[in-house]
C-alpha cells in the first residue's frame, strides 16, 4: 500500500444549488480525502445536505465561482488540496491517480483533461475551450489541452500564489501564475460526464458573457507579464523580472 493511500487531501467542491448531485460526488471521494464543500448561496438545502453526508461546510456569501474556490483553499489544513465540480460531471475517485504526480514530486500542479461523454459537453462549449487552451499555448509555451475544473496541487504551493480573481477567471489566474512561476504542470485524462442540472456557465448567457469577460483580463494581465513570450532554456521557462499586476 502507498503511504499516500492514508494521506488526507482536502477536496474543495464549489456549490450552488447541487443538492441532487452531491449524494453521488460525496460517495465517490476516495478513503482519507476530505471534502470541503463550499455552499455559494444555495436556495435547495445543498448545504445542510452536504453536513448530514459528513462533509465540512463553508459558507461564502460573495457569489462568484472563485469565491467559493478560494473559501475553500483558505480553509484547507492538508498538505495537498484538490479541487473538483460539484455537480456529478467529474469523478471525485479520479482524484488518486491525477494527485500521484504531485505527491510523488513529478509535478507542482496537475490538470484533469476532461475527456467527453455523449451529451456532456457543447459543441460551442467545446470550441470555446479548444480556441483557450491554443491562445494558453501560445502564451505560456505549456502543453495544455484543456483548462478544466479538476486539479491538485500543493496548499502551501497555491496559497503562495496570491490569486485575486473571484468569479470565473479563478481557474485560468491559477495556471497563468503557476506557469508564471515555472511550476510543473501537468495533465491527467479524466471522464467527463453530463453534469445534474444546468451548468452556471455555459448554461446562461450571462454566465458566458461572464467567464468570456473575467478570462480575457486574465489574459491581459499574463500579456503584460510576458511581452517577449516564452522562451525555454534547457527545459526551463524564463519569464523575466516583470511582475503580474
Amino acid at each position: 500500500m502507498s503511504e499516500w493511500t492514508v494521506s488526507m487531501v482536502d477536496v474543495v467542491l464549489p456549490c450552488l444549488n447541487e443538492r441532487s448531485a452531491l449524494p453521488w460526488v460525496l460517495s465517490r471521494l476516495p478513503h482519507g480525502y476530505r471534502a470541503i464543500v463550499v455552499d455559494n448561496g444555495s436556495a435547495d438545502g445543498s448545504a445542510e445536505l452536504a453536513e448530514s453526508l459528513g462533509a465540512t461546510v463553508v459558507r461564502e456569501n460573495r457569489r462568484g465561482f472563485g469565491a467559493a474556490a478560494h473559501a475553500g483553499l483558505l480553509s484547507a489544513t492538508a498538505e495537498f488540496v484538490a479541487f473538483c465540480d460539484c455537480d456529478g460531471s467529474l469523478d471525485p475517485a479520479q482524484l488518486p491517480a491525477l494527485l500521484a504526480p504531485v505527491m510523488d514530486g513529478r509535478a507542482d500542479l496537475v490538470l484533469g483533461s476532461r475527456q467527453p461523454q455523449r451529451g456532456s459537453w457543447p459543441r460551442h462549449a467545446r470550441i470555446a475551450n479548444g480556441v483557450l487552451a491554443w491562445r494558453l499555448r501560445r502564451l505560456t509555451g505549456e502543453h495544455v489541452t484543456d483548462l478544466g475544473p479538476m486539479r491538485g496541487a500543493r496548499r502551501d504551493g497555491l496559497l503562495s500564489l496570491g490569486l485575486e480573481d473571484r468569479r470565473s477567471g479563478y481557474p485560468l489566474e491559477m495556471f497563468l501564475k503557476a506557469s508564471l512561476d515555472n511550476w510543473r504542470i501537468v495533465e491527467f485524462p479524466v471522464p467527463y460526464a453530463a453534469r445534474t442540472g444546468r451548468s452556471k456557465v455555459t448554461g446562461t448567457v450571462r454566465g458566458t458573457i461572464t467567464a468570456v469577460r473575467d478570462m480575457s483580463a486574465q489574459l491581459r494581465a499574463a500579456s503584460a507579464a510576458l511581452p517577449s513570450g516564452p522562451v525555454r532554456m534547457n527545459g526551463r521557462r524564463l519569464h523575466g523580472d516583470k511582475q503580474w499586476t
